[in-house]
């Protein structure tokens, strides 16, 4: 069969593991405006931390080319993916969705027949707004459902797809997107743009739910002197709870939950909001609890392990660490900071050490969001709430 030609525009775990999946059946031209992250890619090489797409660009035969955005790319493509960052901003209380809108202008003018899929994360409603302004419905919105640090895996084995369409490409990108993946019976739902903002959304709030129901369930027994592992068990073997995220942590963080829950309480307009109101009030209180919990230790110097967002990722936006040295280090208490991806010797304004040893010896206290083999040493001085080991 004739190969397709597409471009994908944006190269963060989403846009990088969408171009590897593609790339084994079609021809892709991956596009990002960090020359850096180009040569990277174009050397087998992976600009985020993710063992599986390293391995597919240096072992697996691709049809992958990494480029500078440039006129011309469009012309004679049949499909452009989306995946440009989205970022939260705080003074609009809005997603920035200017680089897709960009991408959107940029493609339409060159080729007005290309058909355009956002995987980008955008406001309910965005979509469809793109389709009126252009006069054009051949422009999709298909939510990505991704882990980070995971990003391939969950790319070759999706728990669904969902394609939200008012034209009829449905069965074209539905065949785009099961090629090349491993999983077998892959449910695939049609519906509307906005429907399919609102399944991202709903997805990444409803998971912030837990990660706040279980750490409100932890601050709890903490509180009461109670046994948190025994609460949550007992809790877990109900099927309908179950024992999916449900391992406490100073809360969530990273890319998606902060912002997705934001966006999807500024989305209602005359419904209650309540719970999702919560979600976020309950996670930024958790931060402080676990301050206050380790500030009643009255260490003099506190070591940070890692402050990336979660264990086997490389991303510390919004990482939930750092707004808990913020609260400790007001009270006079010294921190350390032992992460090895920080290659400076300063990471806000405070001492990374990057001998383990050296930080383990010269810190009267550690904290660790999560426990890995290094801190099995020093396990005597680790101040952490994870109780599974995982999550």
């Amino acid at each position: 069969m004739k190969k397709k030609k597409i471009v994908v525009v944006g190269l963060g775990y989403v846009g990088l593991s969408n171009s590897i999946l593609l790339a084994q059946k079609n021809t892709v031209i991956a596009v990002d405006i960090n020359i850096k992250k180009v040569n990277l890619i174009n050397n087998g090489k992976s600009p985020f931390f993710d063992d599986k797409v390293e391995g597919f660009l240096k072992n697996k035969k691709l049809d992958l080319t990494a480029r500078l955005p440039a006129s011309g790319i469009y012309e004679k493509s049949d499909f452009v993916v989306v995946s440009t960052p989205t970022n939260y901003d705080e003074s609009t209380h809005f997603f920035n969705t200017d680089s897709v809108e960009e991408t959107i202008k940029n493609v339409l003018d060159e080729n007005s027949e290309i058909t355009i899929i956002i995987r980008s994360t955008v406001p309910v409603g965005f979509t469809e707004q793109m389709i009126k302004k252009y006069r054009n419905k051949n422009i999709y919105f298909v939510p990505e459902f991704l882990r980070e640090g995971n990003a391939l895996e969950d790319t070759f084995n999706p728990t669904r797809i969902i394609i939200g369409s008012l034209a009829a490409k449905y069965e074209a990108i539905k065949k785009l997107f099961l090629e090349g993946t491993n999983k077998k019976n892959i449910k695939v739902i049609e519906m509307s743009p906005s429907e399919a903002e609102s399944s991202k959304l709903w997805s990444n709030s409803y998971l912030a739910m837990r990660v706040a129901f279980f750490n409100e369930l932890d601050s709890f027994a903490q509180t009461m002197k109670l046994n948190t592992k025994n609460i949550i068990d007992s809790l877990s073997l109900d099927p309908r709870i179950g024992s999916g995220y449900n391992n406490p942590s100073f809360g969530y963080g990273g890319y998606c939950l902060p912002k997705d829950t934001k966006q999807l309480s500024v989305n209602f307009k005359n419904s209650s909001k309540k719970l999702i109101d919560a979600i976020i009030k309950s996670n930024k209180f958790r931060k402080k609890f676990i301050a206050e919990e380790i500030i009643k230790l009255d260490p003099r110097i506190v070591g940070i392990y890692r402050v990336t967002m979660k264990e086997g990722s490389d991303n510390f936006r919004e990482s939930s660490v750092q707004e808990v040295i913020k609260i400790i280090s007001s009270r006079n208490i010294k921190i350390l900071i032992y992460e090895p991806l920080i290659q400076s010797n300063y990471f806000n304004g405070f001492e990374v050490v990057k001998d383990f040893e050296k930080f383990a010896n010269n810190s009267k206290l550690i904290i660790a969001n999560r426990v890995n083999s290094d801190l099995r040493f020093v396990m005597d001085k680790v101040y952490t709430r994870d109780i599974f080991n995982r999550d």
